[in-house]
């Protein structure tokens, strides 16, 4: 055999060879890909999965905020309506508009282009629809008690002062909140023009607060839009960042102990509700993202965390219910113990049920939708 034919039949078996190769390494790729497919298809879904845009040690302290709610509430409804020990509690409602503040600019700003129109369009609706919900609630509360908050719903002053904080009507929580999420539509319009307008927005609002609250008048819901906006604009930092920041516990512990000192001795300056909020968030992040506690307890509450909306509604009506079926208990602890455990256990049992109707009915799915989202 001539040497031209010997190459000959070299070069075609070698295609032969890159073609079988190139054959398997296709076959492969596809099993790999066909593979990764199922796994991704069987994964479970459950609470301590981590879905689409969704962070589980924020959900945690969520949830935690909720469960701390409940005790701010017990409190509120079983043992006194004032009390040395709320101080060490006031900074639970401006750490939830913080949050809040905090999902805009790192999750909707994220997720939308600002000169996508639906971003504007969809925190004008959710504002609204919070607005609403706190109408709506503490009309059904007039309804079912006459006797008591009629006053609160037509008072002007519980919509642009503030005094809902002072405990004149319920679920004063979600008005600051619709007000930050309302203010966003409008500064996610401008940022079209320019682009730093939250952080602008927030320096103005922190100052006019801080003057407010040293010279008057001051006003709660100025205040937590102004720690909203806060959150707005440290949303802005990259998640890594923010977890270098906070995976300090030691400092953050002393640090807190610092602010405990310090709310102890002049006790509510606005100065020191914002310390408060950001210690207080930042360690119950931390104690969500090590996850060192029980399996069972750390899934809980990341579900609280993830209907903390209905999760702070539910309680205020169980506690409200548990209240009017103990109203002629006797003056013994007991009774008021036990409502607390009850008001924690049956605010996860409401938060568990609807999780799982909405899994399984798609009408119930669609409602909540409808009403939270």
């Amino acid at each position: 055999m001539s040497p031209a034919t010997i190459n000959s039949l070299h070069r075609a078996t070698t295609g032969v060879q890159s073609v079988d190769r190139a054959v398997a390494s296709v076959d492969t790729a596809s099993t790999f890909a066909a593979n990764g497919a199922l796994i991704q298809s069987a994964e479970p879904s459950n609470a301590t999965r981590r879905a689409p845009g969704r962070i589980p040690a924020l959900d945690f302290t969520k949830g935690a905020l909720v469960l701390i709610m409940v005790l701010y509430h017990w409190l509120n409804y079983f043992i006194s309506p004032s009390g040395t020990w709320y101080k060490y509690l006031r900074f639970l409602t401006p750490s939830f508009i913080f949050i809040t503040g905090f999902f805009i600019s790192n999750i909707y700003l994220a997720k939308y282009n600002t000169m996508d129109s639906r971003l504007p369009k969809r925190l004008l609706s959710r504002g609204l629809k919070l607005v609403a919900m706190f109408v709506s609630l503490n009309a059904a509360i007039v309804l079912l008690s006459p006797r008591g908050g009629a006053a609160s719903l037509t008072n002007w002053q519980v919509y642009v002062t503030g005094n809902a904080i002072d405990g004149r009507a319920a679920f004063s929580v979600l008005l600051p909140i619709g007000y930050l999420l309302v203010l966003s539509a409008g500064l996610v319009v401008v940022s079209k023009i320019y682009r730093n307008i939250f952080h602008a927005a927030c320096a103005v609002m922190l100052l006019l607060a801080f003057l407010a609250s040293f010279y008057g008048p001051k006003n709660a819901y100025f205040e937590l839009v102004a720690i909203g906006l806060l959150g707005v604009s440290i949303g802005y930092v990259p998640m890594d960042k923010v977890k270098r920041i906070v995976h300090h516990p030691f400092v953050l512990l002393v640090l807190y102990a610092g602010y405990l000192f310090a709310i102890t001795l002049w006790d509510e300056l606005f100065a020191l509700q914002i310390v408060g909020v950001c210690l207080s968030l930042a360690l119950i992040y931390v104690l969500g993202e090590r996850n060192g506690e029980p399996e069972f307890i750390w899934k809980m509450v990341i579900l609280l965390g993830q209907y903390s909306l209905f999760g702070y509604i539910a309680q205020i009506v169980i506690l409200q219910v548990l209240r009017r079926i103990l109203q002629h208990r006797s003056s013994e602890l007991v009774p008021e113990v036990m409502a607390l455990i009850a008001g924690v256990f049956l605010t996860y049992l409401s938060v568990q049920l609807l999780d799982s109707a909405r899994k399984r009915a798609s009408i119930v799915n669609k409602l909540y939708s409808a009403v939270f989202a």
